[in-house]
């Protein structure tokens, strides 16, 4: 069963083509990624899925939902966890997660226990009551991670998950989401890091200038190509990741 659903997926700002008439369908219970440089398109397509911005043209179709028809509804069953940090610094850890809860009407007591349980997930129940400045940058990225899953979502929309963390708490991140894949949650995630591709995706799209270059699993490609992903990458594109 198809989660997501491109066909000739296109996006301008202005004169800029951001994505040029991109095809993918993203399964149920699998991790695609959206794997290339900056200004790849990646972050521009995740947008468009989470009705963030609207396509061009062509079309993309969420829980069978067209995007521009269908918001409400799609972002109701939506979790998204920005790359930026948008926490409210004048509210704590837990009163973050509360008042996130309230777009989606969730009860002031449902949403209360909720937050705790996602709390004792991300392992930061002893920083419930500090503001969201006295976090280090791992806890942040964890803390966005559980506001994510505040409405019980069904897809996960991660756009560079792990940006700016040291190695101990990208590997922290990555374990929270193997639990989360493991009960059948459906993520997409964009990332430039290769381990990140390795360790988390089913599948993923290598990206160049608003374009798909292939679409396959991490092994696959491998098996294929030969070397680790950042030297496919370079074979298909001839650019760095980094570029």
């Amino acid at each position: 069963m198809n989660i997501v659903t491109s066909k000739r997926l296109t996006k301008y700002y202005n004169s800029l083509c951001a994505l040029n008439g991109i095809d993918f369908e993203i399964i149920k219970g699998e991790c695609f990624g959206f794997l290339g440089p900056n200004g790849a398109g990646k972050t521009t397509a995740m947008s468009i899925i989470h009705c963030f911005m609207p396509p061009t043209s062509g079309e993309v179709k969420v829980f069978g939902m067209d995007v521009i028809k269908n918001p409400s509804e799609i972002k109701a069953r939506l979790g998204v966890m920005p790359q930026d940090n948008n926490l409210d610094p004048d509210l704590s850890v837990l009163e973050n997660l509360i008042v996130y809860a309230r777009y989606f009407d969730i009860p002031e007591k449902d949403s209360v226990r909720r937050s705790k349980e996602l709390l004792s997930f991300a392992e930061m129940s002893e920083k419930s009551s500090v503001k969201i400045t006295s976090l280090s940058g791992g806890m942040k990225r964890r803390l966005l991670l559980a506001r994510a899953l505040i409405n019980n979502p069904e897809l996960m929309i991660l756009d560079e998950p792990t940006t700016g963390l040291d190695p101990h708490n990208r590997h922290s991140v990555w374990d929270q989401l193997n639990q989360l894949k493991a009960k059948g949650i459906t993520f997409i995630l964009t990332t430039h890091y290769m381990e990140e591709a390795e360790k988390l995706c089913d599948r993923v799209a290598i990206m160049d200038s608003g374009r798909i270059v292939t679409i396959d699993s991490p092994s696959n490609l491998t098996a294929v190509h030969g070397g680790d992903l950042e030297e496919i990458y370079l074979k298909l594109t001839g650019r760095s990741l980094e570029g």
